[in-house]
């Protein structure tokens, strides 16, 4: 009996009962950082109670899922609308608390059973899919839009056309990448967690993958941090807290790690039309209505800011931070090289990362009679897209020079936690 009893503990401390309690956690924390967000941004006035049918749909797309954006002007009118665009803060503060919860039953452990944690996973996937799958539903609204005092307001009049916008999740789709998500967030935190357990034939990818996925993970936080510094600097001196908060709440790592990109070199394309009010830097706004097509880089926006350089200073100084991180929690036979290849790897998935999720595409047109283009003055037109191979060189180039560079401090300084190479021979101590 005494074989069962190991795996019966095991179920007691990760059953359904502590993954009911990791979904319910990671779900309130993006609810009530949407629910502030939208709040701060004015979303709390929209009409008809669609507040929480909003916040439901930030949600969805926090984790990957599908909005659509339809409208109905009847048949002597035409409407085009799209939205894609992630709120990376509402998804940080998701991830953060399932990651935490899925290795809380996992801590002081240092191997577990490729069973095992499947079992656990498998629940929490279970429970998330069933959460998500209500807020989908659920994530669905229809609003009618004032046009306001002029000549199309009139013609909507005369022809009795109430022109109604909407938007609805595609739950199929939604429920497929919230689960990509889910996964990616259980791997990762396996992955960079120092005291997680991984079955027996992984370990010999901790030496190599650990201390690389730790020190990314450390880098884009610490650019998170020091955005929210920024921005509470930012609301106590120049006003306007609200728009502040909103920014922080909803898309603070949209921008901030745009910004790292940028740092490094990278080149984002990028376009503004029409009447968005963006919750971006002034300067970041300028550019992106400067022409049909802006180029974002270093030096389109110090045209603009000189302190834009900052960016590059701020990246020189991180960036070979995370590498000695990467290299002192490395084990102490690693040479330099293989530190400077590790790093290079690292960043570069971590800055194809954020070209994926960093995406943005808006548009909006109405046409009424033919008054109104969809391309005229009753549209708008957003999108942020990054030149994904640039970037991907830029990182790798980074990362084998900043490798190498934290690998040669890092030799002197050997933690307890450092995984170390055995001896060769048992040690003998004097007579």
């Amino acid at each position: 009996m005494s074989p069962r009893i190991p795996s019966e503990q095991a179920a007691a401390r990760h059953g359904w009962v502590q993954a009911v309690a990791v979904v319910l956690a990671g779900m309130i924390a993006m609810g009530i950082t949407a629910t502030l967000g939208l709040w701060a941004a004015g979303a709390a006035d929209l009409p008809d109670g669609a507040f929480p049918r909003v916040v439901a749909a930030t949600v969805v797309t926090a984790v990957g899922g599908a909005v659509e954006l339809s409208g109905d002007v009847g048949g002597l009118a035409e409407t085009e609308a799209g939205l894609t665009v992630i709120p990376l803060s509402v998804t940080l503060a998701g991830a953060l608390v399932v990651a935490v919860g899925f290795l809380r039953p996992l801590r002081h452990r240092a191997v577990a059973g490729a069973g095992e944690l499947g079992g656990w996973a498998a629940r929490i996937a279970v429970l998330w899919l069933l959460a998500l799958l209500g807020l989908a539903l659920g994530a669905r609204q229809t609003f009618t839009v004032a046009l306001g005092e002029d000549a199309i307001s009139d013609i909507t009049d005369l022809f009795g056309i109430s022109p109604e916008v909407g938007f609805t999740t595609d739950v199929p789709v939604t429920l497929v990448f919230g689960l990509l998500w889910l996964a990616g967030v259980l791997v990762l935190a396996l992955l960079v967690a120092p005291g997680a357990p991984l079955p027996g034939r992984l370990l010999r990818f901790r030496e190599s993958v650990r201390p690389a996925a730790y020190a990314m993970v450390a880098l884009l936080l610490t650019y998170v941090v020091l955005g929210v510094v920024i921005g509470l600097v930012v609301a106590a001196t120049r006003g306007h807290p609200a728009e502040t908060f909103a920014v922080i709440l909803l898309g603070l790592p949209n921008l901030v790690w745009l910004a790292f990109t940028i740092g490094l070199g990278a080149t984002w394309d990028g376009r503004v039309e029409g009447p968005f009010e963006l919750p971006m830097p002034h300067v970041l706004d300028e550019v992106l209505r400067s022409s049909d097509v802006a180029v974002l880089d270093v030096g389109t926006l110090a045209e603009h800011d000189g302190r834009v350089w900052w960016l590059v200073v701020a990246d020189g100084v991180l960036v070979p931070a995370a590498a000695f991180v990467m290299a002192a929690r490395s084990p102490a036979r690693l040479r330099a090289w293989r530190h400077a290849v590790h790093m290079a790897v690292a960043l570069a998935l971590t800055v194809l990362m954020i070209c994926l999720v960093g995406r943005i595409f808006a548009s909006y047109g109405l046409s009424v009679l033919g008054i109104g283009d969809l391309g005229g003055f009753l549209a708008g037109e957003l999108f942020l897209r990054p030149r994904i191979w640039t970037a991907l060189g830029l990182a790798v180039l980074w990362g084998l020079v900043t490798g190498f560079l934290g690998a040669l401090p890092a030799t002197r300084v050997r933690r307890r936690g450092a995984t170390a190479q055995a001896p060769s021979s048992p040690s003998r101590r004097p007579p």
